[in-house]
C-alpha cells in the first residue's frame, strides 16, 4: 500500500462526503477508493469511518486521524514546493477553490487559456459555496464572495459580483412588466435559499433595490424557494417568475433575449469578490502565474 496515496484518498473521502465523489477527484474507481480505506484501517488496526448504504460518519479516531493526515500531507506538499521554487517555469499542482456559479460560468471556461499559458501546471479545482480554510485544506488560492474578515491571507480585490432582476418574455407577456418596486408584491418572485449564516440570508423574503430615491426594500413572495442557482435559472427561463440571478449566469440569456431585465433603473445589491492566498506561497511560480492571470481577467480596475 502507498501510504501517502491512501492518506490522500482518505482526506478526499472526508472532504467530499462520499467514496464516489472521492473516486472522481482522485481519478480512480470507487472500488479502489474502498480498497485504500480498508488497507489503511487494517494498517492502523482501528476503524476510521462507519459506513452504511446511505451515509458515512467519522469515528472519533477517524476525526483525529483526518487532522493528522492534513498535517502530514501539508508537510509533503511544502517539501515539494521547495523544488518548485527552484524552477522558473510554473509547474506542479495548483489547488484552488471558488463559488459554484462563478466557478462554473466564468472560471472553468477561462482555465483552458491558463492551461495553454502554463502547460506544466495541473489544476485541482473545488467549486463550493462554503468557505474552506485555505491552509487547513491545502488550497493555494481561493475566490471569495462577501466582506473579508481580518485574516493573515492576502486579499486582492476583483470585480464585484453583480445580480440582475429578470424574467422570461413569456412571463412578462402573461403578467405584465413591473415599473416600480411596490409592483413586485403582485408578481411571482422566485427566491434563492441562502444558507443560515450567509450575509444575504434575509434576501429570501425581501429584495433590496437601489434607485433614484435611494435604497428600497420590498417584501416578495412566489411559488418557489430553491437552493440552486442553476435550478432558479431554469425556472425563470420557463416563465415561472421574476428572479435575482448573478450576471455570470444570465449574461448570455439577456443578450439572446431568453431573459429580459426587469426595472433596470433599480439595481439589486452586489457583493465584493476577492482573490485570496498566503503571502509565503506567492513565491511559487505556479501561484504567481495564476494570480497574474486572474487579476488580468477579473481584477478591479
Amino acid at each position: 500500500m502507498d501510504l501517502f496515496q491512501a492518506m490522500t484518498v482518505y482526506v478526499r473521502v472526508v472532504e467530499s462526503g462520499s467514496m464516489t465523489a472521492a473516486a472522481f477527484q482522485c481519478e480512480m474507481s470507487t472500488t479502489m477508493v474502498g480498497n485504500h480505506l480498508r488497507a489503511l484501517e487494517q494498517r492502523l488496526g482501528v476503524r476510521l469511518l462507519n459506513r452504511t448504504t446511505r451515509r458515512q460518519r467519522l469515528t472519533e479516531f477517524g476525526t483525529a486521524y483526518y487532522q493528522r493526515c492534513l498535517e502530514v500531507l501539508g508537510l509533503v506538499a511544502d517539501s515539494e514546493r521547495l523544488a518548485e521554487q527552484a524552477l522558473d517555469e510554473p509547474s506542479g499542482t495548483l489547488r484552488l477553490t471558488a463559488p459554484l456559479t462563478f466557478g462554473t460560468e466564468k472560471l472553468a471556461p477561462a482555465l483552458s487559456e491558463f492551461a495553454l499559458l502554463c502547460p506544466r501546471v495541473k489544476l485541482d479545482v473545488v467549486l463550493t459555496n462554503r468557505r474552506p480554510d485555505l491552509l487547513e485544506n491545502g488550497f493555494d488560492v481561493a475566490f471569495r464572495l462577501g466582506n473579508m474578515e481580518q485574516t493573515n491571507l492576502i486579499a486582492r480585490p476583483l470585480e464585484d459580483y453583480t445580480l440582475t432582476m429578470c424574467a422570461s418574455p413569456s412571463y412578462l407577456t402573461r403578467r405584465g412588466n413591473p415599473e416600480k418596486p411596490d409592483d413586485l408584491r403582485h408578481h411571482d418572485c422566485l427566491s434563492f435559499a441562502y444558507p443560515a449564516g450567509d450575509d444575504w440570508h434575509s434576501v429570501e423574503k425581501e429584495w433590496r433595490l437601489t434607485g433614484a430615491e435611494g435604497e428600497v426594500t420590498v417584501a416578495v413572495s412566489g411559488p418557489m424557494l430553491i437552493n440552486s442557482s442553476a435550478g432558479l435559472h431554469q425556472a425563470a427561463r420557463t416563465g415561472m417568475g421574476i428572479v435575482l440571478l448573478p450576471d455570470a449566469l444570465v449574461e448570455q440569456d439577456l443578450k439572446d433575449g431568453k431573459l429580459v431585465a426587469v426595472m433596470p433603473d433599480y439595481l439589486p445589491p452586489n457583493r465584493p469578490m476577492s482573490l485570496m492566498y498566503a503571502q509565503d506561497r506567492y513565491r511559487l511560480p505556479k501561484l504567481r502565474s495564476f494570480v497574474d492571470f486572474a487579476m488580468r481577467m477579473w481584477g478591479k480596475h
